[in-house]
């Protein structure tokens, strides 16, 4: 049965009945991904100077549920409409379009990635080997060739993409923990065929002459061929009609820093702090540089900065967002494991200020991460590209910002 198919079942649509399936399976999912890890691991310790006392290190627990804003109706004008992602007012077919979440490295010898700028927001988290790679959530690629390179998943990632309801772009091994979660009905994917992969999606891939690299890091996305393929797999690109959006938005005409004066300055920031560290940040020392006059976050990386291959243009966001997740070493392969659903601690950066607080994601794999202050009041984002640094708990004190 298709994606957008539906038959009666207690008056629910077939992808209804699966949405709340699903949350009821993440539930259970969760209790026993939970008990293997043991106890609850510890806070994360607080420190000093310009590194980061961590959000929840307070040992005070919040007396009220986070509070929620009530949704906006989102309203055509001229044709356009308000991106989930993004905030920004862009063409109505772009933003009703399930997004895209590929994966792509950022490890040095694939460096630099192509059409990387475009992505609305981008996930970056630890594998192994203490390097990290990205995942780009993109509604804007109409008018694009091709993104990449294009490496293979991890399930944290696809948790992740799934939550944005994304249609997951990859090209490598589904083994050894992957392959049962993307093959998946309820996992709509564009996988090159390789081990693990049951219905792979070959047309979307084509390798690109680089001299010099390795051909792992040859192989991109082609949006030709991910639409053919899509369309081939049966998948809808509708939103569910009980979509979640990811981020609140900053009004128009206003700025998010202005609801966050009395909040500390933060115009650099380091995930993986100033000289790096075993965590997942420390290979490449990666931090962000805030533009007081453009009003954004510059990226940098070995040293330098971090541009698109595709322009030439350095990446740089709106938003950064600081997401504290337990994890574990999985195998001697060094092979990782985080906990992206549940919540913990968070620090979001806008408009160069430091807003201390949490996150939550407790609807099940359809639904995003929340971000909330310390106050229980869900974070203003400012409008433009978001990125989110999945932080390794337990390395949570390496953290730095100043």
């Amino acid at each position: 049965m298709g994606r957008g198919e539906e038959y009666k079942w207690k008056g629910m649509s077939n992808r209804e009945m699966k949405r709340k399936l699903l949350i009821a399976m993440a539930g259970l999912v969760g209790c026993m991904w939970l008990a293997g890890c043991g106890e609850k691991p510890e806070e994360i310790p607080q420190v000093t100077v310009e590194k980061v006392e961590p959000p929840g290190s307070t040992g005070q627990e919040q007396e009220e549920e986070p509070k929620e804003p009530e949704p906006e109706e989102r309203e055509a004008v001229d044709g356009k409409m308000q991106s989930f992602l993004t905030g920004e007012w862009k063409d109505e077919k772009v933003v009703n379009r399930r997004p895209i979440a590929v994966m792509i490295p950022n490890n040095s010898p694939a460096m630099p990635q192509y059409a990387i700028s475009r992505a609305s927001i981008i996930y970056e988290a630890p594998v192994e080997g203490r390097i990290t790679r990205l995942m780009g959530i993109f509604e804007d690629f109409d008018d694009l060739e091709r993104i990449g390179p294009v490496r293979s998943s991890r399930d944290y990632f696809l948790y992740v993409a799934l939550g944005y309801e994304a249609i997951y772009c990859n090209w490598g091994l589904a083994v050894p923990y992957v392959e049962e979660l993307i093959n998946r009905e309820s996992v709509q994917n564009i996988s090159a065929s390789t081990s693990g992969i049951h219905k792979p999606a070959d047309e979307a891939f084509e390798r690109v002459s680089r001299p010099g690299y390795a051909k792992e890091f040859t192989g991109y996305l082609f949006i030709d061929g991910m639409l053919k393929a899509a369309e081939r797999l049966g998948y809808d690109w509708d939103y569910d009609s009980q979509h979640v959006a990811p981020f609140t938005f900053a009004k128009e005409g206003t700025r998010a820093e202005e609801q966050y004066a009395s909040m500390p300055d933060a115009t650099v920031v380091y995930p993986g702090g100033q000289s790096g560290n075993k965590g997942g940040y420390g290979a490449y020392n990666p931090f962000f540089e805030y533009n007081e006059q453009e009003k954004v976050y510059y990226r940098y990386q070995n040293g330098e900065a971090q541009i698109d291959e595709m322009d030439g243009s350095q990446i740089q966001v709106s938003n950064i967002i600081f997401q504290y997740c337990h994890g574990e070493v999985r195998d001697d392969h060094d092979y990782l494991a985080f906990g992206v659903h549940g919540e913990g601690d968070a620090i979001v950066f806008t408009g160069g200020k430091a807003i201390k607080g949490t996150w939550k994601r407790e609807g099940g794999d359809s639904t995003p991460a929340k971000f909330y202050d310390q106050g229980g009041n869900e974070v203003i984002f400012n409008q433009g590209k978001t990125w989110i640094c999945n932080i390794w708990k337990e390395y949570g004190e390496f953290v730095e910002y100043k």
